[in-house]
């Protein structure tokens, strides 16, 4: 695999600012490295068993079987003279929607002051769904566990005494349809732990991720996967553009959320 050495730059991107379209500049297999150390990698198509796992899990996700959390309205917010306002982007035609599986994070706001599985894993109808994406974790971890070994021993011993959590080194999961997302930092992960990002896309382009900081446009194409630390840097998603009617690109994300014990 293609080593590639991260080297920051400078650039004017700001978190909740519109990632836009640009073309990726990261199209083959590779393990990233920063300081000298490999922090995550990338593959434009797993192996064949994840595929197949990917496969089926996303066509649960898009079924009727999965309850989704419908994203039509995209916004962001900026400070203009000293007040901070929410400014609506144009909406496009496409469907935006999203599931959660494994642990959510307590909600203060809402009254609940503890950790819980979502509700997904209650429904009957979508256990397919659920099955397939834990199995399909499992066969990433393995991936993880041959490319970044020391990775995967340092996460896995971080989350050994965990309660809720979808497998040795992850608590959660969110599949996404044509969601492009702003500039973000994943503030609620755990430091020093990676992301899994697995792609669906067809007939369109963009969905790409691209990380400033290094400005690294990584390629999103069907069935790749990424191994990225969300955690550690700024990056948002470039626009999904459909080539063909009913045209999509989906992201199944697995994430190691921060430890809530007693709270």
């Amino acid at each position: 695999m293609k080593r590639i050495d991260l080297i920051k730059i400078e650039h004017n991107r700001k978190i909740v600012d519109i990632c836009p379209y640009i073309e990726p500049n990261v199209t083959e297999d590779c393990i990233f490295y920063a300081d000298d150390e490999p922090i995550g990698f990338y593959l434009t198509k797993m192996p064949e068993k994840m595929c197949k796992l990917a496969d089926l899990a996303n066509a649960e996700f898009m079924s009727e079987n999965v309850t989704k959390q419908g994203r039509a309205n995209q916004h962001t917010s900026k400070m203009k003279n000293g007040v901070l306002t929410k400014i609506k982007h144009k909406q496009s035609s496409q469907t935006k929607s999203s599931a959660i599986i494994g642990r959510v994070p307590p909600q203060p706001q809402f009254g609940r002051n503890y950790c819980k599985m979502s509700s997904i894993h209650d429904e009957k109808k979508s256990q397919t769904f659920v099955k397939a994406m834990i199995l399909l974790l499992k066969e990433a971890e393995q991936l993880i566990k041959e490319i970044l070994p020391t990775q995967y021993e340092k996460q896995k011993d971080m989350y050994s005494n965990e309660g809720i959590k979808l497998s040795n080194m992850y608590t959660s999961s969110i599949s996404n349809n044509n969601i492009s997302a702003p500039f973000h930092i994943d503030t609620k992960n755990e430091p020093n732990t990676v992301n899994v990002i697995i792609c669906k896309k067809l007939n369109s382009k963009g969905g790409d991720l691209h990380v400033p900081d290094y400005g690294a446009t990584i390629g999103q194409q069907d069935n790749s996967i990424l191994v990225y630390p969300a955690w550690r840097n700024m990056h948002g998603v470039t626009p999904i553009i459909p080539t063909h009617k009913g045209g999509y690109r989906n992201s199944l994300v697995f994430y190691p959320l921060k430890s809530f014990k007693g709270i």
